[in-house]
């Protein structure tokens, strides 16, 4: 594991971005794994505008997202589609054709996740998987639980996760209460792993994850066993280690 330490939200998402930047000027064609929430955000507003300045090109590249809420399609506006859409596709010269993304309007979950992890397997696997991290530790919409879940699967979010996520929506009722997701296996088997934490909330969870025992409570925690995993965290999120 290797920590890279920054100084606020700006520096964290511009040292992400530098990571992502050189995988794609190495690997035009890569397979960049993507997340949402707030955490990535500016690390897709960097990148965004090094593709403006003309220093890196998205043409080749191709994406697989780590999830998406069951029952929203592409076009609700809270659906990661539309997010993916908002923050980062529409701005760069991607292929749409190129980005998946979980159909979270297929009502039959063993098809879907049969057909996400098919994507998967089709595309080569992952170069690199950015990822952020929840607040009980949860990595994709992988939930704390007896085991690790090895692949596309369908989950029910936690009370902690639909009360981090309901200022997304106009009230905590909106939020989705089940998601398809990236399994573990998926995600460790990514060649490279970054994740991207800021502030205060995390420090905790930071320390239970990379310092504590590796356990599916905190499912992040599985992440000390990747060969290549780099956390870019500000100073707030690691004040506790």
């Amino acid at each position: 594991m290797r920590i890279i330490r920054a100084k606020d939200y700006d520096h964290m998402s511009r040292q992400a971005a530098n990571i992502i930047s050189a995988q794609v000027i190495l690997k035009p064609d890569c397979v960049l794994g993507l997340a949402t929430g707030s955490s990535p955000i500016g690390t897709y507003r960097q990148l965004i505008e090094w593709y403006k300045k003309g220093d890196i090109d998205f043409e080749r590249v191709r994406t697989v997202n780590l999830d998406e809420y069951v029952g929203l399609g592409c076009s609700d506006e809270q659906s990661y589609t539309r997010f993916m859409r908002r923050n980062l596709f529409d701005s760069i010269n991607i292929d749409l054709a190129n980005t998946h993304i979980p159909n979270g309007k297929n009502p039959d979950a063993k098809s879907e996740c049969d057909r996400y992890d098919s994507v998967i397997r089709t595309l080569g696997g992952i170069d690199l998987q950015l990822l952020g991290l929840g607040p009980n530790g949860h990595i994709g919409f992988n939930e704390p639980g007896e085991c690790f879940q090895k692949g596309t699967h369908m989950v029910a979010l936690s009370s902690e996760t639909i009360s981090a996520n309901k200022r997304f929506f106009e009230a905590e009722s909106d939020v989705p209460r089940f998601a398809y997701t990236m399994g573990i296996c998926d995600i460790m088997q990514a060649q490279r792993v970054v994740m991207v934490v800021s502030g205060a909330a995390k420090a905790d969870i930071v320390k239970a994850a990379f310092f504590g025992p590796i356990t599916p409570k905190v499912p992040a925690s599985v992440l000390q066993l990747h060969r290549d995993f780099t956390l870019v965290a500000d100073e707030d999120a690691l004040s506790m280690i």
